[in-house]
């Protein structure tokens, strides 16, 4: 093998590469096979950090790890936040959710491209799509979240996504660790895709047509006749 061969190889990793979200998902799941840890892990919906005494048995030690996370001790709080967070979340899934498995974060052909994975906008308007929320609420409560930092976000979060899971919507974990993780530093942009998601998700249901040639009406009528 030359060596512009060799770089090219190393140079062009595949695109649906398990990421380290997807992972610490598929580690939250299996914690969750535990009755006593998903309990333990339940502990801390909507919590800080400072209050979810009995998660740190279970998260310190993937979030300590950098072959893990690639920051070890390092990490942002946010993201910390955000990886307690989701991982109460999942444990908190209501039993008709439970039985819906984690990508295999091993197998990179299982994960689709991450553009196209359904953030937290999709999601809501899935479930206005299949009448699990009104359009007006679903709408203003992304409108609320895009103006609010994360302190406010984590303890609306276990309502809306038990709504979510219990009206059969599915949640990509990953995805919502993302983007918790950046919110208070990339807000706009976060809050603009999932705005966008949500809009391209309900319109995709209700598509307009041309309907410029149906049931004309009296004027049009007059003006071809001419």
């Amino acid at each position: 093998m030359t060596a512009s061969t060799t770089t090219t190889a190393t140079s062009a990793p595949s695109k649906n590469r398990p990421r380290a979200s997807d992972r610490f998902v598929a580690y939250v799941h299996r914690l969750c096979e535990s009755k006593g840890t998903r309990a333990e892990l339940r502990r801390g919906l909507g919590l800080p950090i400072e209050r979810c005494n009995y998660l740190h048995r279970h998260l310190v030690p993937w979030l300590s790890n950098p072959a893990d996370d690639g920051t070890g001790d390092r990490i942002h709080p946010e993201t910390k936040r955000a990886h307690y967070a989701v991982a109460a979340l999942i444990a908190a899934r209501p039993r008709t959710a439970r039985h819906t498995p984690a990508p295999d974060a091993a197998d990179s052909d299982t994960l689709p491209d991450w553009y196209t994975r359904p953030n937290l906008g999709a999601a809501l308007g899935q479930a206005v799509t299949k009448g699990v929320m009104k359009p007006a609420t679903a709408e203003s409560t992304l409108h609320l979240m895009s103006r609010q930092t994360t302190d406010a976000i984590h303890p609306y979060l276990p309502g809306l996504i038990r709504q979510l899971l219990s009206g059969g919507i599915s949640v990509d974990w990953a995805v919502l660790l993302e983007d918790l993780a950046w919110w208070n530093r990339d807000r706009d942009k976060i809050a603009t895709r999932w705005l966008e998601s949500y809009f391209r998700t309900t319109s995709a249901e209700t598509e307009p047509h041309d309907t410029s040639t149906e049931n004309p009406g009296p004027d049009t009528i007059k003006e071809n006749a001419r």
